[in-house]
């Protein structure tokens, strides 16, 4: 995310001595993208960073996956995953379910009261929806304040915690690259400005912050790498506690984006999803389909026309609002619909019809589109209504 930022306390030239009033040096950390080719931040600590005591196994929650086959759509009940009597055990991190995965991303999902462990995920970015709830996140950088409607983007590597607040759980959908999570290239300038026909723009970006200063010592701090079977866990112990860090500056942060700041592009006809998309990575893509008015050509069908994912499954997250199109298909919202490339989709029967003469749509949904299949994780089989793919054969 090319936009410049500056929290904390940083020296005028870069990579010169940066001491406290002690006159004891700071320890300064290049943190940076594709081998140091890409954004990059310098973060300035009091402690040295790569000072670690132990190194065990962490097993990660679990990430087998089942191909979807024989092929068919899919729905999948988030909200029957966690029972209120765990979610004060259950963290975001540590507790979360997969639902769908390939070797691009991976879709998860958890309902918590609990605080998680320091974390990292050095396979990718993540992007992390606040379906409800608010809470805290503390980051290497300083701290986030998340809400209801907010992504929260988090970049590779970047030690964090989720810290839930408030009488609500949190509930989170979490969307992990194995790459990194960029604003669509064609909202931006060749220099990296938002342009003025973006659905967004920097104003709408909320990053950390001055640092947090916290101290201890020997503290465990989870990663998830690259390792045998693709996916593996290291607990790192650290002498120091990481934030120790005392200034920042750079272009590589963690930052918060809200849905409700998404301006929905609309015309007198139904519009492609493109122009609904949010964020991209490698191989997938992000939109998030919002309240707004609908098409106003006299003779438009508002609702989606019927439509085939030649190269990509579909996965829409139902987050807020009513579904017009989806009336009578048992979606409703924490659902999930998978709809995978190689089969037509589009609104449930009678949908079309009655949309027409709508002039408004309150609906909030945010929809994966991944150019690989995807695999169904335990959580995606532990939700499924077995229903769901025969509801078009049904006439109202």
């Amino acid at each position: 995310m090319a936009h410049y930022r500056r929290a904390g306390d940083v020296p005028p030239k870069r990579h010169t001595q940066h001491r406290d009033g002690a006159e004891r040096l700071y320890f300064e950390e290049l943190m940076g993208e594709e081998g140091f080719s890409s954004d990059s931040s310098l973060l300035y600590h009091r402690e040295i960073p790569s000072a670690i005591v132990d190194s065990r196994v962490w097993e990660t929650p679990d990430a087998a996956t089942t191909p979807n086959h024989p092929l068919k759509p899919r729905h999948l009940k988030l909200h029957e995953l966690f029972p209120k009597e765990t979610w004060s055990e259950t963290d975001t991190v540590t507790g979360r379910r997969l639902i769908l995965g390939n070797a691009d991303v991976r879709l998860s999902y958890a309902v918590s009261s609990a605080a998680s462990p320091l974390y990292r995920n050095a396979t990718g970015d993540e992007i992390v929806y606040v379906e409800s709830g608010s809470a805290t996140v503390e980051t290497i950088f300083g701290a986030l304040s998340a809400r209801q409607g907010d992504y929260v983007v988090i970049p590779t590597s970047t030690t964090h915690r989720w810290l839930p607040n408030g009488d609500l759980p949190l509930r989170t959908y979490v969307i992990e690259a194995t790459g990194h999570i960029t604003p669509p290239k064609r909202y931006l300038s060749r220099f990296g400005q938002f342009l003025e026909h973006a659905p967004y723009c920097e104003r709408d970006l909320h990053g950390p912050g001055n640092p947090i200063q916290v101290d201890g010592s020997d503290v465990d701090v989870l990663v998830k790498h690259r390792g045998p079977g693709g996916v593996a866990g290291t607990r790192l112990t650290y002498a120091r506690h990481p934030f120790d860090v005392v200034g920042w500056d750079g272009c590589l942060y963690p930052f918060t984006f809200n849905v409700d700041d998404f301006e929905p592009i609309t015309g007198r006809v139904h519009q492609p999803p493109p122009v609904h998309q949010v964020f991209e990575g490698h191989n997938f893509v992000v939109c998030n389909f919002v309240p707004r008015k609908v098409d106003y050509h006299p003779l438009s069908i508002p609702v989606p026309y019927y439509h085939s994912n030649v190269d990509s499954d579909e996965v829409m997250f139902y987050c807020g609002g009513d579904y017009e199109a989806r009336k009578g298909s048992g979606i409703g919202q924490g659902s999930v619909s998978v709809h995978p490339g190689g089969l037509a989709h589009g609104p449930q029967p009678g949908a079309y019809e009655r949309s027409i003469g709508a002039e408004f749509f309150d609906e909030l949904a945010v929809m994966v589109d991944t150019f690989r299949p995807l695999e169904i994780g335990e959580g995606g089989l532990a939700g499924e209504d077995p229903a769901y793919a025969w509801t078009w054969a049904r006439r109202s």
